[in-house]
Formats: C-alpha cells, structure tokens, sequence
C-alpha cells in the first residue's frame, strides 16, 4: 500500500475512533461506559434538575418551584456547598432531592482514572458533612464519561444521571422559530423546555456557574416559572428523578 493510501486509511480510522470516543462519552443516551438514567416510561411527570449549585442565584430558582409546587433535583458540587452551607440545607429541606455533581467541576477526559476517582469521592463526603447523609445520584461534570468513573460509583453505590432534554441555558440567545430577533435568555430557554419535553424526560438546567460565585442564572430562575406553567397546561407534573424512575433508595 503506497503512503497516501496508509495516510487515508490512518485517517479515516483515527476519525472513526473519535466519533466512537464522542458518542461514548458525550452524549447523554449512550450507555457505552457503563448505565446511565436518561428518560422514563412516565406518562405523566418529568423531572427538572439543576447541575452546578448551590449559588446566589439558587434561591430565586428555589422560590419559583415552591410557588408551583414542583419538585426538583439538584446536582450540588461539594465545594459549592461547603461555601453556601445553609443554602445547600434549604434545598433539601423544601423536598428537593440532593444529587452529587463532582467536589470542583473539572473536565473528566483531561483526569486520570485516580484524579476522577478523587473528585467524586470528596464530593459525596462534602456533601455528607453539609447534609448528614451522603447523595445516591450523581452526574458527571459537563455530561462527560470517562475511564476510571463508572469503578469510582459503583463502588460508592451511586447511580448515573443524564439528561433527554438540554434547557441550553448556557448559551446565549439565538433567533427563534417565532421570532427575528433574538429572544431574551429566559425566553430563548422556555423554548428550548417547552417544545422539546415530553412525559418521562430528564431536563437538564443550572442554578449554578460551575465554582464560580455570583448570581449568574437569574434567566433560568425566570424561564422555570414560564415552564412549570406550561407543563401543568399540558397535565405534567415535575417530580424529583427518583420519583420518576421508582428509584428505591
């Protein structure tokens, strides 16, 4: 074989490990590393859930679904919450559910399988200081699996959590469908909630920056009024994951 061709073939074959390697271990469905809670069989509930907190913004996200009735699950990272203790507590004490999200945030496919292994462990115990008890979910940092994560829960007895539908709330606004102009970030969020979810979904949110402080998600908080509005029109109701999978824990 000349050297052009081992070249093509070299190339073609690094591009198709590397879309094998992007869809294991970044997209929310894929269950090539190991189990992940993506979507349920619910008719009727779906559940919001809220990565990166807590944070100054949380309690603004914490009043819109007490004013709905709505519940939640929140993937607190350890040293948020070490940071804002009392506020940590106030989630779970408004029947919200306490998930881990990581002790600081780091980008798992730049970790070692030990460095992996670490941050989920300090996780669970900073949380376990804050709340009294140690968290059963978990969901890995920016929705990225990698070697050395799934021994480090299983061996810790957490389950996996993803997502089906992604609020994109980190972004910023785009043209709509209904509109040529930008939409405002909290509406650009409502679209993305509300015509994407249906009965069984697992949103992903954020009332949280990764560690930074500051009040960064005030358009979530807004656009989770709009939503939850809009899912209880459409007869749903938003539940915590557990509630959604009939998890026994």
């Amino acid at each position: 074989m000349s050297a052009p061709a081992i070249s093509m073939v070299t190339g073609a074959a690094c591009a198709a490990f590397s879309a094998g390697m992007y869809y294991a271990a970044g997209v929310p469905s894929s269950q090539i590393f190991g189990p992940s809670l993506v979507r349920s069989q619910h008719p009727q509930a779906v559940a919001l859930t809220f990565d990166d907190g807590p944070s100054e913004s949380t309690p603004a996200v914490l009043d819109a679904l007490a004013e709905a009735g709505a519940a939640a699950t929140f993937f607190q990272i350890g040293s948020n919450a070490k940071r804002l203790p009392e506020l940590a507590r106030r989630v779970a004490r408004e029947g919200h559910e306490i998930a881990s999200h990581t002790e600081t945030h780091p980008r798992f496919y730049l970790c070692s399988p030990a460095r992996i292994a670490r941050e989920i462990e300090q996780g669970q115990r900073s949380l376990e200081s804050v709340h009294g008890v140690a968290p059963h979910l978990f969901r890995p940092p920016y929705g990225a699996r990698w070697f050395g994560m799934y021994p480090a829960v299983d061996r810790l007895g957490l389950r996996v959590v993803m997502w089906s539908v992604s609020s994109r709330d980190w972004e910023r606004p785009a043209p709509s469908r209904r509109t040529s102009p930008p939409d405002s970030p909290s509406s650009w969020i409502q679209e993305q909630v509300i015509d994407h979810t249906r009965p069984g979904d697992v949103v992903l949110m954020h009332d949280g920056d990764t560690t930074t402080s500051g009040d960064r998600r005030q358009e979530t908080a807004r656009a989770v009024r709009a939503i939850l509005a809009a899912f209880s029109a459409r007869g749903l109701r938003a539940v915590t994951v557990s509630q959604l999978f009939g998890l026994t824990l």
